[in-house]
């Protein structure tokens, strides 16, 4: 082979090769300036779509919030609230930030970062029904699956028939507006926004219960630099102001404390 040939085709062979790296240089680039969070947007305030079907709400605010912080382009994955942890595990995203409870049972599959709010659980019932949550006997009582208050309940109520579990919040609310159920146990914040609308008829029953450590957001337990990064945003916009201006847009109260 003449040695011109040999040269032209290690030059073009170098160039193939430069190129290559640098196409994946820059596929990884932009692939670590963006984070891809997991959300099931059926739980207003915190996450719903909006006329146009765009995502609205406390936590898709909450999360910009933070990617900005960190230096990151935020791209939001609709997902079902039962497989958010499957699909975070699968890699389908990189952070579940859709008011996830930290316990200790989710910690046994997923990391958390520190919280970014704090709630309680409560039961509601129809005014006038008699619902008393010390005595629940022969009550059906609503609440979401793969909750804490779902998890409370069953571990807690002698009679598991009388649970019913649904798969998201408007569900829940049509069980007990059609008489399905005879209360309901869960987020005492999402039912407060929900009873602003329908005072008339329902109403808060009994004391607010701490079931978990919690609102965090989920990552993958091998992603610790991450969870480092978004710790240290989280307490950057407390301390800047930023979260207390989107805390105020959906409630008047502060949601980061213990109310």
């Amino acid at each position: 082979m003449p040695a011109w040939l040999k040269f032209s085709i290690t030059l073009i062979a170098g160039m193939a090769l430069y190129l290559f790296s640098m196409t994946s240089m820059a596929s990884g680039q932009q692939a670590s300036d963006r984070i891809r969070i997991g959300v099931d947007p059926t739980y207003p305030p915190f996450s719903s779509l909006g006329d146009a079907g765009q995502l609205q709400g406390f936590d898709i605010d909450i999360a910009k919030a933070l990617c900005h912080e960190i230096g990151k382009q935020c791209t939001f994955v609709q997902q079902d609230w039962e497989g958010l942890i499957p699909a975070l595990r699968g890699g389908r995203f990189d952070a579940i930030i859709s008011s996830m409870s930290i316990t200790a049972k989710r910690r046994q599959l997923v990391a958390f970062t520190n919280r970014y709010y704090r709630t309680a659980v409560r039961y509601v019932s129809r005014k006038g029904s008699g619902f008393d949550p010390e005595n629940p006997a022969n009550r059906t009582i609503g609440a979401m699956q793969a909750t804490v208050a779902s998890d409370w309940l069953e571990e807690n109520l002698e009679n598991a028939s009388a649970i019913q579990l649904f798969s998201n919040s408007q569900e829940l609310f049509d069980a007990i507006g059609s008489g399905q159920v005879d209360a309901l146990f869960g987020d005492a914040i999402g039912f407060e926004k929900w009873l602003e609308v329908n005072a008339g008829e329902f109403e808060f029953v009994g004391d607010e219960y701490y079931l978990d450590e919690g609102i965090g957001i989920a990552l993958r337990k091998e992603d610790e630099d991450l969870r480092l990064l978004l710790n240290g945003a989280i307490q950057a916009i407390l301390e800047d102001g930023t979260y207390a201006s989107i805390n105020a847009r959906y409630f008047d109260f502060d949601l980061y404390g213990i109310r």
